[in-house]
């Protein structure tokens, strides 16, 4: 019996220890729940800047093409390969002329021909032997052959593609001894005669697109080219939206003094627009969780709580944040201690 007392007296003892635990872990997470985190806070001013249009796309060159031949026939000479650059006026390609020059011949002999009927023809009209008509028939069998002449060696012309400006290869697309018919493209290439020829086409919204104007200057960043600025000129907008994306298109000429890309590299512009805009502007360090141009920041509500605030950033220095949205109607930002902070914190604003 002594035994059985004995063990409900621990029992009931084991029993109050663990209340009071939990009594004091209760109020150990009070405690926790209602300490006062001390912050500052900075006042949301406004400030007017010219805003920053942020785009990307691909480099290209100014002008494009697809040189062709105007016959058809069998590619004789090639004489450059893809990626290759070439001169104004040089020789790129040409076909086997066996074709066109028999043609030119056969031609020639035509209005050898014609010559020789008209001579006899007019020493007969002379003899009133040929009637006017017949005269004059056979002068018209002179002029053709001699325009046949004309058409069959302009077509021999066209029998060699030459480069019309400097530029590069950007596609072959044939091949020496392959037939290829009046038109086909041997060739898919950029001209380029200086740095200033490459161009940036990028995509913007219709708002974005009402904004630009031609002439605004523009910063471009490259990734094949890290740590390295190109200026850059807004020299053509469309005046369409492109069909398969849905944007506007704009395009920006590159000064990029000795660099050479190649097409189709991706760059990243910022269009510095001329019309003036009002931002409201906070402190670098009220910012938290910043993704690109997406960020946080908490506002003080209630005199003692906060609340967090998602915003979308303009532009931003060492010092201040521009702030394109998120902070209408909102006066009061945190700057310090952001990271302790959630919207359950109690704060004490200090001075």
């Amino acid at each position: 019996m002594m035994k059985q007392q004995t063990i409900y007296h621990i029992v009931i003892s084991l029993a109050a220890a663990i209340l009071v635990s939990c009594g004091s872990t209760q109020n150990k997470g009070e405690s926790l729940s209602a300490e006062t985190i001390p912050v500052k806070i900075a006042a949301v001013t406004s400030n007017e800047a010219a805003a920053v249009i942020f785009a990307t796309g691909l480099i290209t060159t100014e002008n494009e093409a697809r040189y062709a031949f105007k016959i058809g026939g069998i590619i004789d000479r090639i004489t450059v390969n893809e990626g290759e650059f070439f001169k104004r006026g040089q020789l790129l390609a040409s076909l086997k002329t066996t074709e066109i020059d028999a043609q030119l011949s056969q031609a020639a002999l035509t209005y050898e021909k014609a010559k020789r009927d008209y001579t006899r023809t007019n020493n007969l009209y002379l003899d009133s032997v040929a009637t006017l008509e017949q005269l004059q028939n056979v002068k018209t069998g002179v002029d053709i052959a001699g325009k046949t002449i004309a058409a069959v060696a302009f077509n021999k012309k066209f029998a060699y593609i030459y480069a019309e400006a400097d530029g590069f290869v950007t596609k072959k697309l044939a091949n020496q001894g392959e037939v290829v018919g009046p038109g086909t493209p041997v060739f898919a290439i950029n001209e380029t005669s200086g740095g200033n020829d490459w161009t940036l086409t990028l995509g913007v919204t219709d708002k974005e697109w009402a904004a630009i104007s031609i002439g605004q200057n523009s910063t471009v960043t490259i990734d094949a080219f890290p740590g390295k600025n190109f200026n850059a000129t807004v020299f053509r907008k469309s005046q369409a939206a492109d069909a398969s994306s849905g944007s506007f298109q704009v395009e920006l000429k590159l000064e990029l003094a000795d660099s050479r890309p190649a097409v189709g590299m991706f760059a990243k512009a910022s269009i510095h627009a001329a019309a003036q805009k009002t931002f409201a502007t906070i402190p670098y360090d009220a910012i938290i969780e910043a993704d690109g141009n997406n960020a946080f920041v908490f506002v003080p509500v209630a005199g003692n709580k906060v609340k967090r605030v998602p915003i979308m950033i303009e532009s931003f220095n060492n010092e201040q944040v521009q702030v394109k949205s998120g902070l209408e109607n909102i006066n009061e930002v945190v700057v310090s201690n952001s990271a302790f902070l959630n919207e359950k914190s109690i704060i004490n604003v200090s001075k």
